[in-house]
């Protein structure tokens, strides 16, 4: 049975290594790991010991709290009771189309990508 806390924490993973463009195979080369062994990681089959997750933050530029972040009261509840079926259908880490978007609009120049942003938040309101 996967933990909600690694099943969370290897979203993550994915999420970052998506964001920075990276393969699994490159993530895993410069951690000194199969990319297989990523793979687990990512869908939460196998856990991220303390020292493995401070590698890949190393690798991926990030702290360790990022992992975890958007780990909320109630997930960490269920997680202490050992309840599963804690992925939300509208999450936007799983969501290749948000993903994609998001790496796109941080690929913008800022002052672009501050206008677009704009124009989102007006079109968001009006819809």
């Amino acid at each position: 049975m996967k933990h909600p806390v690694d099943v969370h924490v290897g979203k993550r993973i994915r999420h970052r290594r998506w964001m920075v463009g990276m393969t699994q195979q490159q993530l895993g080369d410069k951690v000194g790991i199969k990319f297989q062994q990523i793979q687990k990681y990512e869908t939460g089959m196998n856990r991220v010991s303390a020292s493995r997750l401070w590698d890949i933050a190393h690798a991926m530029d990030v702290s360790i709290g990022f992992f975890f972040e958007g780990l909320d009261e109630d997930q960490r509840e269920a997680a202490m009771a050992g309840m599963e079926g804690m992925q939300d259908k509208g999450d936007l880490m799983v969501d290749r189309e948000a993903q994609e978007l998001v790496r796109s609009y941080y690929s913008i120049p800022e002052e672009q990508r501050r206008r677009l942003f704009d124009l989102a938040r007006v079109l968001s309101d009006v819809a």
